[in-house]
């Protein structure tokens, strides 16, 4: 006679799966053209820095923390202690990462070339802290980044002019919105992803797989105190979102912090404009920290992204530090602001 096995009890709870940023990096990355481990291992970097500051966002008005460096950064802008704080962490952070090659800040005049193997291969670029003069009043941050492989040789020396790369070039590419919770959201070619931290456990987990710009949306967002200043094709394409000219009477919501403005349109729908103006021609946002990364997740989501002119990853930039303007949001919107530029 056999002894009867009992079986395992059925679980009394049933959990949705768990996946962390990095369990997802490691799963979809053989299917990341060009990426790597070394690639997984240099993102922890930036999840890690990104942790180490909304830790000091979320105690900004507990600590000493809030208010100006007393120092102008290369942009010519007044540095908060927190981006400086920011900065820091970022550098500091992926200056480790053997696979780093290059780093290059908003912050920092010069790209900065990382000590990492000879073999280092990859090149990072960063607003460590964007729409800082926000924080005193409470408004929601990010930080941007934007990965890109070397140019040169390899076994040989970086250059800081590898830098200088289309925004097409490059392999991947987020942000983080530090607002009323932490999100991550990043692209490496293969859908946008959106990650919210669980302060409870320390970790970034999926929580928006997949993310699609809605075809058209209820939203336009931008800073009209400027709009008679700029061109006149964008003042009469303001002037059609609102009048119901685009198939809908678009709503005007403006934060003043790039990535929460955007992080609305790619979820919501609509799109976000910073035009040229008569004080700034060339507009004011970075092409490589600010832009780029945002027209290269816009596109990974099925949105678009223009100067006005031109793609805006189709743009070689001449300096580290270039301006431009930026027009950003999904194809209904994008199509119709197109056709405004095309009849001027």
């Amino acid at each position: 006679m056999h002894a009867q096995t009992p079986s395992d009890p059925a679980p009394r709870f049933s959990f949705p799966p768990l996946i962390t940023v990095q369990q997802h990096i490691l799963s979809e990355q053989r299917r990341f053209q060009g990426v790597s481990g070394e690639f997984s291992w240099l993102l922890s970097g930036i999840t890690l820095a990104t942790k180490l500051i909304e830790a000091k966002v979320r105690r900004a008005g507990l600590s000493d923390i809030l208010g100006v460096q007393g120092d102008v950064n290369v942009q010519g802008e007044i540095q908060q202690k927190l981006d400086v704080y920011a900065n820091d962490m970022l550098l500091h952070a992926l200056s480790v990462r053997e696979s780093v090659a290059v780093m290059a800040s908003e912050e920092n005049e010069h790209p900065i070339l990382a000590g990492g193997s000879p073999n280092a291969k990859y090149i990072v670029v960063f607003d460590p802290l964007d729409g800082s003069s926000n924080i005193d009043v409470n408004v929601s941050v990010g930080t941007t980044f934007s990965i890109l492989k070397r140019t040169g040789p390899l076994n040989q020396k970086a250059t800081a002019d590898e830098v200088l790369q289309a925004g097409s070039q490059q392999i991947a590419a987020g942000y983080v919105l530090y607002g009323s919770s932490t999100m991550l959201v990043y692209t490496a070619g293969n859908g946008v992803h959106g990650f919210t931290l669980d302060p409870a456990v320390g970790a970034y987990v999926l929580s928006h797989p997949n993310i699609r710009i809605p075809d058209s949306g209820p939203y336009y967002s931008m800073n009209e105190a400027h709009l008679e200043d700029t061109p006149p094709a964008y003042q009469r394409y303001v002037a059609g979102l609102r009048s119901g000219k685009y198939g809908r009477k678009y709503a005007s919501r403006y934060i003043g912090s790039m990535v929460s403005d955007f992080h609305r349109t790619l979820l919501k729908g609509g799109v976000f404009l910073y035009p040229p103006n008569t004080e700034r021609p060339e507009g004011k946002l970075r092409l490589l920290y600010e832009a780029n990364p945002i027209a290269y997740i816009a596109e990974h989501a099925g949105g678009m992204a223009s100067d006005g002119r031109q793609r805006i990853l189709d743009i070689k930039p001449r300096s580290i530090h270039q301006r431009t303007s930026l027009v950003v949001g999904g194809p209904a919107e994008m199509q119709a602001f197109e056709r405004i530029m095309a009849e001027t």
